[in-house]
């Protein structure tokens, strides 16, 4: 089938089911093409709440759709790929980070919202890699357990006086990104600006002029006088910021920075969701109430 064919079906079926499509930054550019919003993960959880849909087809990966589940749990949300998953937010269990808790009783727990809705049960508060700083700063108390990811923890624990206990994860796509990567890049490109992800690993933070979540850099890039940038994430964000900046020019970091779980949704795996309206994921309402809590408390403060 052609693409354009796919491309009306799915908008067919959009107003038939009354639904939304909401695609990551990092997704294949086809299926962000054919998105109603873009965005980073909670973001678009939010848009989901909003919306008056009833059928939320979510293109990104699976701790994604259960952030959306847990904020809209009387809409319908579908993963197109059922098997699209973090390999990071998988490094974390519920009863690992119990374990790590009872080795810590007086720190709070902050989580990052690439987690599953089980871990973000177990939190104190949730966080996002924009407002993990402001997040933990709130806090009271002198010892933060962060998880999962240890480079983002690295990250926060420079810019706060409160003693972070990390999980030992990390995103799998974010660590190819090498020091060596963004000398080369520079070499090449001398004018460019260098934004990079807090997920990174520290030696490729600290050659950044700007550490950005992907919701931060489209609104740097949109706002920035510089006209060239190297893009130090998943590499799927450079569909969206080229769309929304033509005049500008985007180098990917490295060409290694691909994430295969964000890449397995594609248009035809889109249609195939909403002509059957399958692979529904569902928070079972215990643990999405106690999920809901911390991601509550986030939103308060941020």
């Amino acid at each position: 089938m052609a693409q354009s064919d796919i491309v009306g079906k799915i908008q067919n079926l959009k107003k038939e089911r009354n639904a939304i499509i909401l695609a990551h930054n990092y997704q294949p550019g086809e299926v962000q093409d054919v998105a109603d919003y873009l965005g980073d993960s909670l973001e678009l959880s939010r848009m989901a709440a909003e919306s008056e849909a009833e059928v939320i087809v979510f293109c990104g990966v699976h701790f994604m759709a259960e952030t959306a589940s847990i904020l809209s749990p009387d809409k319908k949300v579908l993963l197109p790929d059922i098997d699209a998953r973090c390999p990071m937010a998988d490094m974390i269990t519920a009863d690992g980070l119990r374990e790590l808790k009872a080795e810590h009783p007086d720190a709070k727990v902050v989580g990052y919202v690439n987690t599953t809705a089980d871990v973000k049960a177990e939190m104190d508060i949730c966080c996002t890699s924009t407002n993990a700083i402001k997040v933990i700063n709130s806090l009271e108390g002198d010892e933060v357990i962060f998880v999962p990811d240890k480079y983002l923890a690295d990250y926060v624990s420079r810019h706060t006086e409160k003693k972070i206990i990390p999980w030992n994860g990390s995103c799998s796509t974010h660590v190819k990104i090498t020091p060596q990567d963004i000398k080369k890049q520079k070499e090449l490109h001398p004018g460019a600006k260098v934004i990079v992800h807090p997920e990174c690993i520290p030696d490729v933070v600290e050659l950044a002029d700007e550490v950005l979540s992907t919701g931060g850099m489209c609104k740097y890039v949109r706002e920035s006088d510089a006209e060239e940038f190297i893009v130090g994430t998943e590499t799927g964000i450079i569909h969206r910021l080229g769309k929304e900046n033509p005049d500008k020019k985007f180098y990917p970091a490295s060409e290694l920075a691909v994430c295969p779980n964000m890449k397995k949704i594609s248009l035809e795996k889109v249609l195939w969701a909403l002509e059957d309206v399958k692979y529904e994921v569902k928070v079972p309402e215990e643990i999405r109430v106690k999920a809901k809590q911390a991601v509550d408390r986030m939103l308060e403060i941020a």
